[in-house]
Order: structure tokens, then sequence, then C-alpha cells
């Protein structure tokens, strides 16, 4: 099925590794032209080296992301480059797991207000397009209570009730919003795979959780965000895809 994503313009935060990696090559795939950042310039030169070798048309951007200023010049620099600006992609995290202020703050610049930031600044060039979106990856910690509670799991609920409200208050300018919810993530050099080399028995103990078996790969989230990304999904607004191989046991109403 043609995704209709040919020539469109995707903006993708966290786009070097993981889940924002695998996004930005799966709407390159579709034909999309697509700007990401990373904090590390090594990471973003190599990740744009290697996605382009493919023919892709992709621009990588070192930003620091809890740097709304930054935020706001990536995505006019983003628009300058391409022309226009049809969909954005929040998909930072600081991974702020655990109890004290620090990680309070972090978990709110960086995986809340680095989405708000992303949108208002882009919000200008969406609704110039005729198939605009916002779409944030939040997390099955913010569904329910897990070992991620607190900061973490505190603001990826945040950004599925953000993202609700933006679907109700932008659907008459023709802006879509969806949240998607992955689980446990596996990639090389990731947060899991850290856990698995450095605390095996905790990985065991989550990896039990699984019914699958396995954990998800950044291939099976990044399916469902570019999914909600394409012009098809045109009637999806306000909704929170959970990609989790039936992880979680809350009935989502």
């Amino acid at each position: 099925m043609d995704m209709l994503l040919t020539g469109r313009v995707v903006l993708v935060t966290g786009g070097s590794r993981g889940i924002g990696r695998a996004v930005v090559e799966g709407l390159v795939a579709e034909g999309a032209r697509v700007a990401f950042c990373a904090r590390g310039e090594d990471g973003v030169r190599a990740a744009e080296a290697e996605i382009r070798a493919n023919g892709a048309d992709v621009v990588g951007t070192a930003v620091d992301v809890a740097d709304s200023a930054a935020v706001a010049s990536w995505v006019e620099a983003s628009a300058q480059h391409f022309g226009q600006v049809d969909a954005v992609v929040a998909n930072v995290s600081a991974l702020a797991i655990g109890p004290g202020e620090e990680n309070w703050r972090n978990s709110f610049q960086v995986d809340l207000m680095h989405t708000v930031a992303l949108v208002e600044a882009a919000l200008p060039h969406l609704e110039r397009s005729d198939a605009a979106s916002v779409t944030a990856i939040s997390s099955v910690s913010g569904r329910e209570i897990d070992f991620a509670d607190g900061s973490y799991g505190v603001m990826k609920a945040a950004l599925v009730h953000y993202v609700s409200g933006l679907a109700y208050d932008l659907a008459s300018r023709g802006v879509r919003a969806n949240a998607v919810s992955p689980g446990n993530v596996y990639f090389d050099g990731g947060v899991w795979q850290q856990t698995e080399q450095g605390s095996p028995d905790f990985f065991a103990d989550i990896l039990a959780m699984n019914p699958t078996g396995r954990m998800g790969t950044p291939e099976e989230t990044a399916y469902a965000v570019v999914s909600l990304v394409s012009p098809r999904a045109s009637r999806i607004s306000g909704t929170n895809l959970v990609v989790d191989g039936a992880l979680t046991k809350g009935v989502q109403l």
C-alpha cells in the first residue's frame, strides 16, 4: 500500500539511534524527506551518512532538545531547507528513572517540554500542510504503574494527555495528533541491552513479563509511527497506539 508520503517533509527528534532511527528509515523508505536531530554530533553525522548512502533525502543536526530555543531554531532551519513541514515526531526521552528532583526536572524538560517546543515551533508550518500531524512517543509506563513510575511514568502519561488536547484543539485547523506507547524495546546500545549486561537478574524478570517471549524492535514501533504519520490515517487523531506485544494488561477504553 502506498502510504502517500512521497515528497512529504517530516521532522524527527532523537533520530540517530533506536526507535527514532527506525522511524527516520521507515519514513524515507516511503519517499518522505526527513530532518532529524539528536544530541551527539558524532552519532548524527554517522546516521546521516548511513541513511543518505541509500539515496534518502535526509538532514541530521546536533540539537540539545532541553533547550527550547535550539529546538525552535532547528525547526525553522529545517523548514527553510525543505520549504515545508508536514509532520513532526517527538521521540527524545531523558530516561530519567528513579527518585530525586533532578530526574523530575530532566523528565519534565526533555520528555514533555521538548515536545511542546517542537509543536509550537512547527505549528505555523503544519497549518499550511494538507496532511499535517504530530506524533509523540510515550510509553506503556505512562499507562500503568511499573518499575518506571515517578518522573518517567508521569511525564509519559502527560504526553498522552497533551497530545489528546492537541488533537481536539487543532482538528479544525487540519492538524492531527497521536501518541505511540511502546513497551520494552531492545536494540544495540539501548537501555535494555545495558540492563542485560549490568543487571541480568532484573533483565530476566522484565523479559519474563513479555507474553511474546521477547522484547520489541525499533522497527516494530516505527511501523506504528509511520502509519500514523501517513495521510491515509486522516481520520485517526487523539489516539494512544500501544505497541507492546500484549505486555500491559489494562483495558484501554
